[in-house]
């Protein structure tokens, strides 16, 4: 390392979803803790599966993973705490946590803030609809549910992946409720004719009414209301149209995109502040195909992986490598016993090909826990000091 710098190349991970914790292991195994010091924010202390909220919602207990012991003896700095701000002239972001407010200086920043839910402005939405975005907010569903005499009415509004995930959920684990979804536009009309019948079997098995083509203008207490002006009775509304970003990203100054994005080139790196890398929803990456990539775990995670290995690339003078940037398919589950494999084209564009029942089930089980594996278990092996080494703090190569 170059003679009187002292030191190390500060790199603060925001955000500990499956984007950032993942990010953050990565880099922890592919830097020296001798060059860097790599920061965690997050307000949980323990990872969250965001993809099972729809379970914990309906009473599952979910595998704890306390986040000290996923980064033990990994060199990880973990901070539990709220990001209040970002200053990228400053090159800092201030956190709130027990401790009061604190200032993290970053030499390189991997912003992966992710999403929470949209309610897109609808009136009494905040007041009225329950989301399940966050561990949170599953949990103070469950509570409501829990609460629920048989009989009882609940709505799931938004129709997308997340809002059939967790309409099946409830109406498989309380037969005794009655259960019902409203959708913008025809239930599963972006799937397969295959895959979308194989969801209307299942809904008609589990008894789940279905509101087609329906807006959702407000929300009240004991009902909603539609643009057609027709009324919805339900007891517990259950809100899923859609995510939103966080407003501090385009506040900090960053560039951002109409729907709060921020805007990344093919390295995940922010095309007006280049220390700033971005990971999962937090930021708007194109695809292999050339067309934007939507918000979900399965773009989140190697939006992280192409970050840090640019950021690895960029300190120790080290070939890029191109994480490859496109879709497979996608895994819905229908309560625990059923499920839909909906395999689609590069750019996510839905096949005739389609798995169904319980091996889609299982198939899914697999991918969640696949998920859950690969953010405690980054791989790649610590680069050899021997090779290359950090100019701190300008992270400029030199020969070791």
């Amino acid at each position: 390392m170059t003679a009187g710098t002292t030191r190390k190349h500060r790199i603060v991970v925001l955000g500990a979803g499956y984007a950032g914790a993942s990010a953050a292991g990565r880099l922890a195994k592919r830097l020296h803790r001798d060059d860097v010091e790599i920061t965690l924010v997050d307000t949980e202390e323990d990872f969250v599966e965001r993809v099972r909220n729809h379970q914990l919602a309906v009473g599952q207990e979910l595998r704890h993973r306390p986040f000290g012991a996923m980064f033990k003896g990994s060199g990880v700095r973990l901070k539990s705490a709220k990001v209040t701000a970002v200053e990228v002239d400053r090159r800092s972001v201030r956190v709130e946590g027990a401790e009061g407010e604190e200032e993290l200086g970053y030499d390189t920043l991997l912003y992966a803030l992710g999403s929470r839910w949209n309610d897109h402005g609808v009136q009494g939405a905040p007041e009225h609809a329950h989301e399940i975005s966050s561990r949170a907010g599953a949990l103070r569903l469950r509570s409501r549910l829990e609460s629920l005499a048989p009989g009882r009415k609940v709505l799931v509004v938004g129709g997308g992946l997340t809002g059939i995930e967790a309409v099946t959920e409830i109406a498989e684990s309380r037969p005794d409720l009655d259960v019902a979804l409203a959708a913008r536009g025809g239930l599963g009309d972006w799937l397969s004719q295959k895959g979308a019948a194989h969801v209307r079997k299942v809904f008609g098995r589990l008894g789940i009414t279905v509101h087609e083509h329906t807006t959702v203008t407000a929300v009240e207490a004991e009902q909603v209301k539609t643009a057609g002006g027709k009324a919805i009775a339900t007891d517990v509304t259950v809100w899923t149209a859609g995510f939103a970003t966080h407003p501090i990203a385009e506040a900090g100054g960053l560039r951002v995109t109409d729907s709060g994005q921020i805007v990344v080139d093919g390295m995940m790196r922010s095309v007006s502040h280049p220390e700033v890398y971005v990971g999962g929803d937090a930021g708007c990456a194109t695809g292999d195909t050339g067309k934007p990539l939507r918000m979900s775990c399965a773009t989140g995670t190697p939006m992280a992986w192409q970050a840090v290995d640019a950021i690895t690339a960029k300190l120790t003078g080290l070939k890029q490598p191109k994480v490859p940037l496109r879709y497979f398919n996608q895994c819905v589950s229908l309560g625990r016993k059923d499920g839909l494999i909906q395999f689609v084209t590069a750019d996510d564009t839905s096949k005739e090909q389609v798995l169904t029942g319980r091996t889609a089930a299982y198939y899914k089980e697999l991918v969640c826990k696949a998920a859950a594996w690969a953010v405690a278990n980054p791989g790649a092996t610590v680069l050899s000091r021997g090779r290359r080494t950090i100019d701190r703090p300008t992270a400029e190569v030199t020969a070791a």
